[in-house]
C-alpha cells in the first residue's frame, strides 16, 4: 500500500522527458542543433532593469508578500497605461513568475478536493497540474460555457494561447465572464503574452470592453519573462477581483512565497520603460516573418499563430513523426501532444531561439 502522502490524484508524467530522445537525434546534426521546443528567451535581460536589480542587491530583509509600494504602483500604473484596466494597489500580487499562480492557484483559493476546474482543451500542461495538486478535477473545454455550471470553481482562459497563438476577441471574453459571474466562478485568465500580438491586438480580461465598470469575478494573470527576458528573475502578478487577491495573499503569507527585493525593483524598472518592449518585440517579428515562409515551403500548414512566440503547425500526420522528422534536420519541436488530445497532429515552433539559429532552421526547411 502506498503511504499516506502519496494519495493525492497522481500527476502526469513530465512531458518534456519524452522529448530527450529527439533532441539528441537533433544535437547530432552537422550544425548543431536548433531548439524551437521550449519558449524560453535567448536575448539579453535589459539593462535598465539589470541597473535596477543591483542598485537593490544590499537587500537583508525580508520583503513583503504584498509588494513594495513602488512595485504595486508599477503594476496598477502599467495596467492602466498598456491594457486600459484599472484596478486599485489592492487588487494587485506579484509572483513569483506566472507559472507560481498557475500552478497553486486552485489551491490558494482553498477550493475544495471534487470542484471542477475548467481549462482550455488545448493548453500548457500546468492548468491541468495545478488543479490536481488541490485535488480538483481539471476539465479540459472549448467553451466553458458548454458546461454544466454545478460543481465548477474556476475557469482558466488563456489569450493569447499557448500553444496556439490564437486570441480570443473581447466579445468572447465577455460572454465567458458573464456567464461565470451570473454562476459565481471565478475566471483566471492566463495573459502573459498579451503584449506580443502580430495580427490582431490582444486585449485583457480586465479591460471595460469585457469586465465592465468592475473587476469583480475575473484575476488577470501577468509574466515578465517574455515582454522583458526575465524569464530568470521569475517575475510576475496578479491582478483583479479583491477577495480572490486577498486571499492568494493570505496563502502566501503562511507559506512563504515572497518575490525578492531586488526582483521587485526590477519588475518597477522594466513597467517604466516601454522602449525595451519594443525592441524585442520587433526581434520576435523579424524572427517570425523569417520562420513562416520556411515552415510552409516545408508542406506546414500554419494556424492561428496571431499572437505569442509560437507557430502551431500540422502536415496532418501525427504530431511525434513530425518531431521524428524535423529532429533528422537538427530542429526540435514540441509535440502537440503535450497540450492535450487536440494537438496530437500539430507541432509547437517557438521564435524564441536566436537570428543565427532561427536563419539555420529556415535554410534547412527551404532546403
Amino acid at each position: 500500500m502506498r503511504p499516506g502522502w502519496a494519495a493525492r490524484a497522481a500527476l502526469p508524467e513530465f512531458p518534456w522527458d519524452r522529448l530527450a530522445p529527439y533532441g539528441e537525434k537533433a544535437r547530432a546534426h552537422p550544425d548543431g542543433i536548433v531548439d524551437l521546443s521550449i519558449g524560453t528567451p535567448v536575448d539579453a535581460t535589459p539593462q535598465v532593469v539589470q541597473d535596477a536589480l543591483r542598485a537593490a542587491s544590499n537587500a537583508p530583509g525580508y520583503p513583503l508578500t504584498i509588494g513594495t509600494p513602488a512595485v504595486r504602483a508599477a503594476i496598477v500604473g502599467w495596467l492602466a497605461h498598456r491594457l486600459g484596466a484599472t484596478v486599485t494597489e489592492q487588487q494587485v500580487v506579484p509572483s513569483i513568475g506566472s507559472k507560481e499562480l498557475v500552478s497553486l492557484l486552485p489551491s490558494l483559493l482553498g477550493l475544495e478536493p471534487g470542484v471542477k476546474v475548467l481549462i482550455p482543451a488545448l493548453a500548457y500542461p500546468t492548468y491541468d497540474v495545478g488543479a490536481r495538486l488541490a485535488g480538483c478535477v481539471p476539465v479540459p473545454v472549448d467553451d466553458p460555457t458548454s458546461v454544466d455550471p454545478r460543481g465548477v470553481g474556476l475557469v482558466w482562459l488563456n489569450s493569447p494561447s499557448n500553444p496556439t497563438g490564437a486570441v480570443t476577441t473581447a466579445e468572447e471574453l465577455a460572454r465567458i465572464v458573464g456567464w461565470a459571474r451570473s454562476h459565481g466562478i471565478l475566471v483566471a485568465s492566463d495573459e502573459c503574452y498579451v503584449e506580443l500580438g502580430w495580427d490582431v491586438e490582444p486585449v485583457s480580461v480586465l479591460h471595460p470592453s469585457v469586465c465592465g465598470d468592475t473587476v469583480d469575478g475575473v484575476l488577470a494573470l501577468h509574466s515578465l519573462s517574455k515582454r522583458s527576458n526575465l524569464a530568470g528573475y521569475r517575475a510576475g502578478f496578479a491582478a483583479g477581483d479583491t477577495a480572490a487577491v486577498a486571499a492568494v495573499i493570505e496563502a502566501r503569507k503562511h507559506i512563504g512565497l515572497l518575490v525578492p527585493g531586488p526582483v521587485q525593483a526590477a519588475l518597477v524598472a522594466a513597467f517604466h520603460d516601454d522602449g525595451h518592449v519594443a525592441e524585442q518585440k520587433k526581434r520576435y517579428a523579424d524572427r517570425r516573418a523569417r520562420l513562416m515562409p520556411a515552415v510552409l515551403s516545408a508542406g506546414f500548414r500554419i494556424e492561428h499563430s496571431e499572437a505569442g512566440l509560437y507557430l502551431w503547425c500540422t502536415r496532418d500526420e501525427p504530431c511525434w513523426d513530425t518531431v521524428e522528422a524535423l529532429a533528422s534536420l537538427g530542429i526540435l519541436a514540441a509535440p502537440g501532444a503535450f497540450y492535450g488530445d487536440a494537438g496530437v497532429r500539430h507541432v509547437r515552433m517557438a521564435l524564441t531561439a536566436t537570428d543565427e539559429r532561427i536563419d539555420a532552421a529556415a535554410a534547412r526547411l527551404s532546403g
